[in-house]
């Protein structure tokens, strides 16, 4: 039957195999990767091998319609899960002075919420990107929201003061920094217990690592989460793409959020 079917489809049905393999990538950081191993053999006895690939690397599939053929596409992120009734406007945090600031102050601004941690190997990469965004949409409506966590390997163990020095003397952060947070565990944050049963992860609910990230929406619901080694400049076009700041001439082919997601599937090829 393989030698009756027309030299075209052939053509295409090796092109695509070649085209849909998965591809790996380095990540800098020392600690993340032996956490990460350590979590494998779990993965691989529930999921597969073969799927597991897919795991380790921060990769999602979606599945993506075009004429006449049918496929399953890569994302960076975790898509959300079906949405809550809830916002994030409905909580109330802390910011890293200790003082209140109700979530709905961010209402209308395209957000980017990221756990984060002043001694981990992912914190220059991170902090040196979030700052770069921060500056270049902060006018655009998009806003960066930190929280410091010490939940994976005693990373942040600073105080409040020491955390705000390091990550505005270092990185020239200017983005807002919140109290210390559990992201996990029994005295999880509210607002994480929130993003967590918004969008869940590869490995089920739980934060994996320091910088994990959500990215939500105007209307505050979480439209998308990224694994720790995700870098904030590989999340630049999902960020552009949102409503509020949607037509900026970098949102690779001007198109929607949805598109965008398709897009970064051939830009990685």
């Amino acid at each position: 039957m393989a030698s009756s079917m027309p030299s075209s489809a052939s053509s295409f049905s090796t092109a695509f195999h070649a085209f849909a393999q998965p591809k790996t990538h380095p990540t800098s950081s020392s600690s993340w990767p032996s956490m990460a191993s350590s979590l494998t053999p779990s993965i691989k006895s529930s999921l597969g091998s073969s799927k597991s690939a897919f795991l380790q690397h921060g990769f999602s599939l979606q599945s993506v319609t075009f004429p006449g053929f049918f496929m399953k596409a890569r994302s960076f992120g975790v898509f959300a899960r079906a949405a809550t009734e809830k916002t994030l406007y409905d909580f109330t945090v802390k910011d890293i002075d200790e003082k209140e600031v109700p979530l709905s102050k961010f209402k209308g601004k395209a957000l980017l919420i990221v756990n984060v941690a002043s001694r981990c190997g992912l914190t220059t990469g991170n902090y040196s990107e979030l700052s770069h965004l921060y500056e270049k949409y902060k006018t655009q409506g998009f806003e960066i929201l930190a929280f410091p966590c010490n939940q994976f390997g005693g990373q942040e163990p600073g105080s409040n003061p020491e955390i705000k020095d390091f990550a505005c003397t270092r990185f020239k952060a200017e983005f807002p920094i919140f109290d210390k947070v559990d992201v996990n565990g029994p005295n999880t944050a509210p607002v994480y217990q929130f993003l967590k049963s918004s969008a869940g992860g590869f490995l089920g609910d739980l934060i994996k690592w320091n910088f994990e990230k959500f990215l939500v929406d105007k209307n505050g619901k979480v439209v998308e989460r990224y694994p720790p080694t995700t870098s904030p400049f590989q999340i630049e076009a999902f960020i552009v793409s949102l409503p509020r700041i949607e037509g900026h001439p970098e949102a690779p082919c001007g198109m929607s959020f949805e598109l965008v997601r398709v897009c970064s599937f051939k830009r990685e090829e």
